[in-house]
This record gives C-alpha cells, sequence and structure tokens, in this order.
C-alpha cells in the first residue's frame, strides 16, 4: 500500500473512531441534552396576589415527592382549573408570581418535575407523563375545582407534557407556548449526522399525538426563537386536532415570552373566553368517567426541607 493510501486510511479509521465516540457521547449524555433541571427558586417567597397561595407535596405511583403550589381563587365556589408545565430550565415559582395576571378567577396547579425545584427523582419522558396524568387527576377532585373546565398550559418541553396528558384526560382547552413537532426531531437537526433516533429515549413526539387532541388548542410562538425554529411548531400546527389560534408575541424570544405583559394578558383572555363556554354533554360524560376511574396521588405534609414559606 502507497503512502497516499496508508494516510487515507488512517484518516478514515480516525474519523470513524472519532464518529463512534461522539455517538457514544450523546447517548451516554441525553438525559443532560434533553432536560436541564433548575434546584434554586426563580422566586425566593412566591405568592400570587389574586390567589390563596399554598405549597403543596404529592407521591407519584413509586413513592417519588413532587413539590409545587396550588392557588386557588378567593371567590368561592368549583372555579376553573390550570394545570402547568414547564420548560426544559424551569423552576415553576415564577407561575405562583405571575398566576393573577396569567390565569384570573382560576385554581393552578404548578408542580416542578422529578429532579427540578424541590422535587425529588430523575427526570424522565415517561414520569412527566404519568405525574402529569395524577397532577390531572388529583386537581379534578379537589372540591374547589369544577372538573369540567381544566385546562393543561405547556411552555417549550413542558408543550410535549400538555399534550400527552391533554390525549389521556378530558382537558377542557389546551395552551402551548413555543411548541415544537418533537424533541426527536430537533435533535436530528442538531445532530445531522448522528444515527439519533436509534438513541434518543425521550422522544416527547407530540406530533404524533396531536390529531386525536379533542380539546380547543391556542398555540403561541415567539418572534424571534432559536430553540424551536417555527418550521417545527407549522409542523405540529398542521396536525393539531381542534386549533383555535396560532399567534406571535411581538418581541418576544424562547426565553422571555412566558414574562411579557402581551403574552399573558392573550393567555388569560383565551382561557377566560373558552371557560365562559357551555360543557357540551359528550365532554361533561368523559369528565364524569375520567373522575370516577381516577386515582389522584397522596398528599403529604410539607416539611422545612421541602418548602421554606408558610401557607398563606
Amino acid at each position: 500500500m502507497d503512502m497516499s493510501k496508508k494516510m487515507a486510511a488512517g484518516i478514515t479509521g480516525f474519523a470513524s473512531m472519532l464518529w463512534l465516540g461522539l455517538t457514544a457521547a450523546v447517548a451516554a449524555n441525553q438525559r443532560r441534552l434533553v432536560f436541564n433541571p433548575t434546584l434554586e427558586r426563580e422566586v425566593k417567597s412566591p405568592r400570587s396576589s389574586g390567589h390563596r397561595t399554598r405549597p403543596v407535596v404529592l407521591r407519584a405511583n413509586d413513592g417519588t415527592r413532587l413539590s409545587g403550589w396550588l392557588m386557588t381563587p378567593t371567590i368561592p365556589g368549583p372555579r376553573p382549573a390550570v394545570l402547568y408545565f414547564g420548560g426544559r430550565s424551569e423552576e415553576v415559582s415564577w407561575v405562583v408570581r405571575d398566576a393573577g395576571k396569567l390565569f384570573p378567577n382560576m385554581t393552578v396547579l404548578a408542580m416542578n418535575y422529578r429532579g427540578y425545584g424541590e422535587s425529588q427523582g430523575v427526570p424522565a419522558e415517561i414520569h412527566m407523563i404519568e405525574d402529569g396524568c395524577l397532577l390531572y387527576d388529583w386537581l379534578a377532585t379537589r372540591g374547589q375545582v369544577d372538573p369540567h373546565r381544566i385546562a393543561v398550559v405547556g411552555r417549550s418541553l413542558g408543550s410535549g407534557v400538555a399534550v400527552q396528558v391533554a390525549k389521556e384526560r378530558p382537558a377542557h382547552s389546551v395552551v402551548l407556548i413555543t411548541p415544537y413537532d418533537s424533541i426527536l426531531a430537533i435533535a436530528k437537526r442538531r445532530f445531522r449526522v448522528m444515527p439519533i433516533e436509534y438513541m434518543l429515549q425521550h422522544r416527547f413526539e407530540s406530533i404524533k399525538y396531536a390529531p386525536s387532541l379533542k380539546a380547543p388548542t391556542y398555540v403561541l410562538r415567539a418572534a424571534s426563537d432559536d430553540v424551536v425554529p417555527h418550521t417545527h411548531t407549522d409542523l405540529l400546527v398542521a396536525k393539531l386536532g381542534q386549533l383555535v389560534a396560532d399567534d406571535v408575541v411581538p418581541d418576544s424570544d424562547h426565553m422571555n415570552i412566558p414574562y411579557l405583559e402581551a403574552t399573558q394578558d392573550l393567555i388569560a383572555g383565551f382561557l377566560t373566553r373558552q371557560f365562559s363556554q357551555p360543557v357540551t354533554p359528550a365532554a361533561a360524560a368523559a369528565v364524569a368517567d375520567a373522575v370516577a376511574n381516577a386515582e389522584p396521588p397522596a398528599e403529604a405534609i410539607p416539611t422545612p426541607a421541602d418548602f421554606d414559606l408558610a401557607t398563606k
């Protein structure tokens, strides 16, 4: 073999080893690529100006403790409710602070995923969906909640959780903030030369479930989004079974969109209008069946290790 062929063979071998090494690294670190848990609270002592606020600790099916906050309106009687799912790096205490603006006169449950905030465990798609359904069931059995009017709201990564929970439970309405077709599709775009479809466990393939959603769905996009390009949202929107509106929030990006007054006004307006609509007999029957078969998680008593704020 002449020198040029030896060099070519060496380069090919090195490239193959490099590709295999990169592939192994992506496979081994995929949890860190998909999830980026934030442990520290965004808001140190969260309170909602429009709600009674109390910390909640619930136990998942396997006993894992999930921590978050329940906000109930000061107006008595069963109220519409919202179940919120956060983004990849999001700790949800900020939702408590902004709930009066975002979700006026609505009961709100905002819980941190496993491994986020004060929640125990390790994040994984299968757990997020299972836990999300349990949280929905728990919320639906609260005395201050109208079980016929529960919306699910998901931001970024959480949009994939919201879509799957809405598929499994009779959600009244759905709000998706910067949603995507699938994490798999975004990963394939980022890692073009790797067999990502054979490696990725946490796929969040919202596009597969979108056609089966029966709840009216509202999509909000960032004006500038380098995390979820609009092309990925376009593909999801084209498949949604009950799309009501698809809006772009001016002067927004992927990170600041939920905090903007314009975003919060749009969400509050959409949910208020949806909750004012009469519940159809078919929807009422679906809710009655879901509540009858629900096995909500056990509520644990918060301890100082879980929360450092007093119940309001």
